[in-house]
């Protein structure tokens, strides 16, 4: 979260989603509804809109991993009351997410699955698959939502997950250029091919696999590289307190990148002690010590590797004040709308040190 993170234009046509989801599930729960009553009247009775009861039937006849989804709506809709009341309670609680960083909190979101089922159990896999349909399935092919959230049949200005992914890259982009690189809105380095994270992991929270404020395109570095974000919680076990979060809670100027010169290195602190344990744990989870200090190391040697040529071929600066105002310019030079600014300028900052001054000065003086 080194840089802001908006809401898309098409960020309401995410969030009618996940209330169609969200309706639909508690429908399903309901006592008195059972696998024979899921039928078209029935959806169009119950489900906000002709259009979105049309679309959910629709949706229903696509088949996932051997099944339909009406097969899969069907058995959550046979389960006995006190599982579903269990499963209506877990749906209302995951449901009130943002009211987690609002100044009265709830009690922790309960971060174990429903019924005191299991991750493999067969009806918390049936309602898993069910809703993550939705992203995987009813997403990619079109969500029943205008951009502004209101319901279309219309193929041409329903949102999709392209759609999402194209809008929120061009609403994040430092440089407009078509040519300039993009930049990973959590660690500032270049987007590359991004991946889109659910901030919540989505095979822990399925119903909100689509939600206006669970998604965001990220590098891959960040979302799965090798010790880094992937399935890792973002809570202590429901509580958000010591927990930033990119749309509910962004640390809006919190992280510093500090230079600890004996270890050579890149250290996240926090602008303010009270943000210390957020800070931590999202290096923690992005590894962006690691990732940091690896990337000033490597743009270290390059600066080193271009003042050594220049040396050796009797145009680089011949003394301290020549290389001071060489490395000036390299840091004038930077951009904060390119990829990993905020590392090279800590690199530039401390190469201006004095004591490493005079040590690069050595170190040229000493070469041949």
């Amino acid at each position: 979260m080194l840089k802001p993170i908006h809401y898309v234009s098409c960020s309401p046509a995410l969030a009618a989603c996940q209330r169609l989801m969200q309706k639909f599930s508690l429908w399903l729960c309901e006592a008195n509804v059972h696998a024979a009553d899921i039928t078209p009247d029935n959806l169009k009775a119950r489900m906000p809109s002709h259009i979105e009861a049309e679309w959910l039937w629709k949706f229903l006849s696509r088949k996932t991993e051997g099944d339909t989804l009406l097969r899969r709506s069907c058995d959550i809709a046979n389960l006995s009351n006190p599982e579903k009341q269990g499963l209506a309670n877990w749906i209302n609680a995951v449901t009130n997410l943002a009211q987690h960083f609002g100044p009265t909190p709830p009690p922790a979101l309960p971060f174990q699955y429903p019924n005191g089922w299991a991750s493999r159990n067969t009806s918390w896999t049936t309602f898993k698959n069910l809703l993550v349909a939705f992203y995987e399935v009813g997403f990619r092919e079109g969500l029943p939502y205008r951009a502004d959230g209101l319901p279309t049949d219309i193929a041409v200005e329903q949102v999709t997950y392209e759609k999402f992914v194209t809008e929120f890259r061009n609403t994040h982009k430092l440089d407009p250029h078509p040519d300039s690189r993009e930049i990973c809105v959590l660690c500032g380095g270049e987007l590359g091919k991004p991946e889109v994270d659910h901030w919540l992991h989505k095979a822990s929270f399925p119903l909100l696999s689509i939600c206006d404020n669970n998604l965001l395109p990220i590098c891959a570095d960040c979302n799965s590289g090798e010790d880094t974000k992937g399935q890792k919680p973002v809570h202590n076990t429901g509580d958000f307190t010591d927990w930033f979060h990119p749309y509910l809670r962004h640390p809006d100027g919190a992280l510093r990148l500090n230079y600890v010169l004996p270890d050579f290195a890149v250290k996240c602190t926090s602008a303010s002690p009270t943000d210390q344990a957020k800070v931590d744990n999202l290096d923690k989870l992005l590894n962006l010590t690691h990732r940091w200090t690896l990337e000033f190391k490597a743009e270290y040697r390059k600066k080193q590797k271009e003042l050594s040529d220049l040396k050796r071929r009797s145009r680089g600066p011949d003394d301290l004040a020549a290389l001071q105002a060489w490395l000036t310019d390299y840091s004038d030079s930077l951009l904060d709308n390119e990829p990993d600014y905020e590392v090279h300028k800590v690199l530039s900052d401390a190469m201006l040190e004095p004591t490493r001054l005079e040590a690069w000065h050595r170190e040229l003086q000493s070469l041949s």
